[in-house]
């Protein structure tokens, strides 16, 4: 891989107040002034970088004395790495209109920091457009280090919102990104809706979405598949909700890891509703390091969701992705409700595996209309449910039974 010196964005933000200015356009709307990404140097094509031309654009909405639209017209703009900063000036909401195709550079060198878009430290921020955001992770998938080498970065996550309360992302379609899709950071009162987000099974830390300490985040209505989880859900969150999600291939649709890093803070509200799971290696899962900082998990509830050939239903798993065996993980695990969930599962696991901490057992643990079979064709039974550490309530129908 030719190394760069991977300094561009860096000097284009400096250069932001020296930028060629263009005058905006009127778009069909006279409530919004049009800011074009192609007026400020963007060109189509996928050739010429065009990471300045946007950064120049946003600047312009950003500091507008009116109500302002960034547009990405038709087409498709390279790009390395770029961040939309405010406070803005501009009213309410400042909307990002991707119609085009957004393609990430291929050269890891570019990306200084552990994603390619940030948009950050702005309120009431609409992104949509029906547009693409191409990660391009097919090139650099071999490079990841995950878990494999202590403390190796991540590959650049597609779109970071990072503090940017009261503001949406909807229709739009995510590929192949090189991290994860897309990550809500720090935000209070966010939207995420109608996204198509698409990556190979086999891709890694490939998570569509992610959520972390942020307050009031709905998600909903969305169509997933990727290499690792759907929708993951860190520490730090309250108040969550997400419904109407189609996952898979995938990890499916997981609270966790927590517990992995000193400083976490804890996890209280998080409703899974209504969502279908196909393929998946789990389906409705809480995980948690060993060796982990006190923190809690509670007020949970998994409901009403669907299940086609998923390998692990149920699963609540303490022992994650530690080698530190000798130390329980102390993340609290308490009041959490699995309702209504129904399909199929492979043979190979049990339907319901709850391996809680030995140092902090699970409390409050209730599954209600369970109704588990094995897939279609599948020659032999679910191997027996599994409760460690827990002593779970189990209510209505039980199939397969209680453990």
């Amino acid at each position: 891989m030719e190394i760069k010196a991977g300094i561009f964005v860096i000097l284009g933000i400096a250069l932001l107040s020296t930028g060629v200015e263009c005058i905006p356009r009127r778009g069909l709307s006279s409530a919004a002034t049009v800011f074009d990404i192609t007026q400020f140097g963007a060109k189509p094509g996928g050739k010429k970088d065009s990471a300045l031309a946007m950064i120049r654009t946003w600047n312009k909405a950003c500091k507008s004395t009116e109500a302002a639209k960034m547009v990405i017209p038709a087409g498709k703009f390279l790009a390395g790495e770029v961040v939309f900063q405010g406070p803005c000036t501009a009213p309410k909401p400042i909307v990002i209109e991707i119609r085009g195709t957004l393609v990430a550079d291929s050269d890891l060198s570019v990306f200084t920091s552990n994603y390619w878009i940030s948009i950050e430290h702005v309120a009431g921020v609409e992104v949509t457009g029906g547009g693409t955001i191409n990660g391009r992770g097919e090139d650099v998938w071999k490079f990841d280090a995950g878990e494999k080498i202590k403390n190796a970065p991540l590959l650049p996550v597609s779109l970071v919102f990072q503090a940017a309360n009261h503001s949406k992302i909807h229709d739009i379609k995510f590929v192949n990104s090189k991290g994860f899709h897309m990550k809500v950071s720090d935000c209070t009162d966010f939207n995420v809706s109608k996204l198509h987000i698409t990556a190979p099974g086999d891709s890694p830390n490939t998570d569509g979405v992610h959520i972390s300490g942020s307050t009031n985040v709905n998600v909903t209505d969305l169509v997933v598949g990727t290499g690792d989880d759907c929708v993951s859900i860190g520490d730090g969150n309250t108040n969550l909700l997400v419904t109407k999600v189609t996952c898979g291939p995938g990890h499916g649709i997981s609270i966790g890891s927590l517990g992995k890093r000193e400083r976490e803070t804890d996890v209280n509200g998080v409703t899974v509703r209504n969502c279908t799971l196909i393929g998946t290696t789990n389906g409705a899962r809480i995980k948690t390091y060993r060796a982990s900082p006190q923190l809690k998990a509670s007020r949970i509830i998994f409901e009403d969701l669907i299940l086609d050939n998923v390998t692990n239903p149920i699963i609540i798993d303490q022992d994650y992705g530690s080698k530190k065996k000798g130390q329980p993980s102390k993340v609290a695990i308490s009041n959490v409700h699995f309702r209504n969930i129904r399909g199929t599962a492979a043979i190979r696991k049990p339907a319901i595996t709850l391996t809680c901490s030995a140092a902090v057992p699970c409390k409050g643990v209730t599954l209600a209309n369970i109704d588990i079979v094995p897939v279609e064709g599948a020659d032999g039974k679910l191997k027996p449910n599994s409760c460690l550490n827990a002593k779970p309530v189990f209510k209505g129908k039980q199939n397969p039974g209680a453990c």
